[in-house]
């Protein structure tokens, strides 16, 4: 998104801001978070490696009340994460929110705009600091490098939930586009493309059920996404199409002390073109992830993660990666397995300080995806270290 819109979008907001406050009809809140990271022996952060203040979040979001049954939802953010996304502002999601329909046990909404990804256990917010459970998500289902275009998408959406002798049911669809950058299709594909990439569709459904007086919960989730690049006219890369198919199982323990997470997904990507007009490739790639947290206190929480991912089910270790490429691409980046172990601490109301630490084997999850960047990842094995203080308004 142009910053001119983006600043056209901001300065809305803050009108609406001014006008809505006194009817009690708008809700508004903002946030603003800044830290240290350090990703040696990685382009993760940057490229050369060293403790770097590319850790900001500020946003603004807010909730407008059009008619009983009808509301208008945004959030405008500014992000710097290095290269982890593009470094900017954004128009994360506006949509409206309709519900039609509300009765005792059923409820059921619809959404128009740029809607929020409602999907995955941490995606709908993820775009907020204090309501992530880490500031750096499992990168084998929540990829920093797609971060723009699985928080919102442009389209229609719908959710039906019911509450019964069976437990809550909750039903998530969405159909739309999300736009691609330039500077994003370069992260994605390689920093030496000068074609575009522009999303086809992106298509989603999930299922949650928790059970009566249970603690678990469970999901499924299917998602279909289809990109299209169309080649720079100076370059030897070729017109391409990639499809990005998803199925995730979910699931959810909560307690007073304990909460355990876990989303396991297999993903086929089809790949047709832009090596070479005739190259074919589908890879079965899997990961998941196992979260454990618990609450030491009302203010004190403490966390930890095993991650896997693998590019292709059928070369875990990537040896058949290097093979096929001569040896140019290492082994390593056909996987990557994360160890995260972290805390967060609540100073008061409106501030909290996250700390995390992660021990990495493998590049499979590092951007470019498409054309590794093997050069300024000459390492198997990685770490990174983060901290960031939050506050919210």
């Amino acid at each position: 998104m142009n910053k001119q819109l983006l600043c056209t979008l901001a300065l809305t907001w803050f009108m609406l801001f001014s006008t809505a406050v006194a009817a009690d009809d708008f809700v508004w809140q903002g946030f603003a978070a800044q830290g240290l990271i350090r990703a040696a022996d990685s382009s993760y952060v940057n490229n050369s490696g060293k403790t770097s203040a590319a850790l900001t979040e500020l946003g603004l979001n807010g909730r407008y009340r059009l008619a009983p049954d009808w509301h208008l939802a945004g959030q405008v953010v500014y992000l710097d994460g290095g290269n982890r996304y593009p470094q900017g502002g954004r128009l994360d999601y506006l949509f409206l929110d309709w519900a039609l329909y509300n009765a005792a046990d059923w409820q059921a909404n619809m959404y128009f705009g740029r809607f929020k990804n409602q999907h995955w256990l941490y995606s709908e917010t993820r775009d907020v600091p204090f309501t992530r459970p880490s500031i750096i998500l499992p990168q084998s289902v929540y990829f920093d490098s797609f971060r723009d275009i699985a928080v919102g998408t442009d389209g229609v959406a719908l959710q039906v939930r019911n509450s019964g002798n069976y437990g809550d049911l909750t039903f998530n669809w969405s159909f739309g586009t999300v736009p691609v950058s330039r500077e994003q299709s370069r992260q994605l594909l390689g920093q030496q493309t000068r074609g575009d990439t522009r999303m086809n569709h992106d298509h989603k459904a999930s299922l949650y059920w928790q059970s009566l007086q249970s603690r678990f919960s469970y999901g499924i989730v299917i998602q279909e996404a289809t990109f299209d690049y169309r080649r720079g006219s100076t370059e030897l890369l070729s017109n391409a199409s990639f499809t990005s198919q998803r199925v995730m199982l979910t699931a959810r323990y909560q307690s007073q002390y304990w909460q355990l997470s876990a989303e396991l997904q297999q993903e086929v990507v089809t790949t047709e073109g832009f090596f070479l007009p005739q190259f074919t490739r589908k890879q079965f790639g899997q990961g998941g992830y196992v979260m454990l947290q618990y609450y030491w206190s009302a203010d004190l929480r403490l966390f930890t993660t095993i991650d896997y991912a693998v590019i292709d089910k059928d070369d875990r270790h990537g040896k058949k990666l290097q093979q096929m490429t001569g040896g140019a691409i290492p082994s390593y980046f056909g996987y990557q397995h994360t160890l995260n172990v972290g805390s967060s601490i609540d100073l008061n109301q409106s501030w909290r300080l996250n700390a995390e630490v992660h021990w990495v084997k493998g590049a499979g999850r590092l951007a470019p995806v498409i054309q590794p960047d093997v050069a300024r990842n000459n390492s198997e094995y990685w770490q990174v270290f983060a901290l960031q203080l939050m506050y919210r308004f």
